[in-house]
């Protein structure tokens, strides 16, 4: 950054040199998942978007490798707010300075922020009369259900959890996971780490023998792992 703390031009042209390894990491395993459902009919669903770069990583991978994709939405839910409660399926043994209410909430307004970005975002890419991002704020809880009633039409091509909490992991797979077809992805950030247990107390009670799954991960990243169908 410059002396004023802003991005530049140049900087942005020249990204890799500034990020780290560990989010340019998680970027390589955002993109091989999309390479795995980029024949598969559906939109992706991000439950948990806190900051937006998965969300923004999506649509824009998208607009590179299949711009004709009208119908393939980005739809993030989060309250943009940090987390709504606790529940006793999240308590974990270690410590985790995360796990409260309000836990991730933000500085600044993200939404707003996301808003902006996602105006930019569609004066760059082809065929914008279609719109492609869409942010669902509020608890999940809530907002999941009302949205499935309001798009019935909706399939699921790749469902990335990243909400870190037992409910609306929980709410997610209920509404969800129905909806991935055959080649779809569903995906975890959280499952298998004992600092968000609630994760994968929600994916146990959804597909209660793992026998039957191939829960597949990323050799360059430690917490995203994977179900393709």
């Amino acid at each position: 950054m410059n002396q004023q703390g802003s991005i530049t031009k140049e900087q942005l042209n020249n990204f890799e040199k500034y990020v780290r390894r560990q989010d340019l990491a998680r970027f390589m395993a955002r993109y091989e998942l999309f390479k795995m459902i980029r024949q598969t009919k559906g939109s992706i669903i991000e439950c948990g978007v806190h900051q937006g770069g998965g969300l923004m990583g999506w649509a824009k991978i998208s607009s590179n490798l299949e711009p004709y994709a009208i119908h393939r939405k980005i739809i993030g839910f989060d309250t943009f707010e940090g987390f709504v409660e606790i529940n006793k399926e999240d308590e974990s043994a270690f410590e985790n300075i995360s796990l409260v209410k309000g836990g991730f909430s933000c500085e600044y307004d993200v939404f707003s922020e996301l808003e902006g970005l996602i105006k930019e975002y569609d004066n760059n890419r082809f065929l914008n009369q279609f719109s492609k991002v869409e942010l669902v704020k509020g608890d999940a809880v809530n907002t999941i259900p009302d949205y499935i009633n309001k798009n019935q039409h909706l399939i699921v091509a790749l469902l990335f959890l990243d909400f870190d909490l037992y409910e609306p992991t929980k709410t997610a797979l209920e509404h969800f996971s129905s909806r991935i077809p055959k080649g779809g992805i569903l995906a975890f950030d959280e499952i298998n780490n004992q600092f968000w247990p609630g994760e994968t107390v929600a994916l146990l009670e959804r597909y209660n023998d793992l026998n039957q799954l191939e829960i597949k991960k990323f050799d360059f990243d430690p917490n995203i792992a994977y179900i393709q169908f």
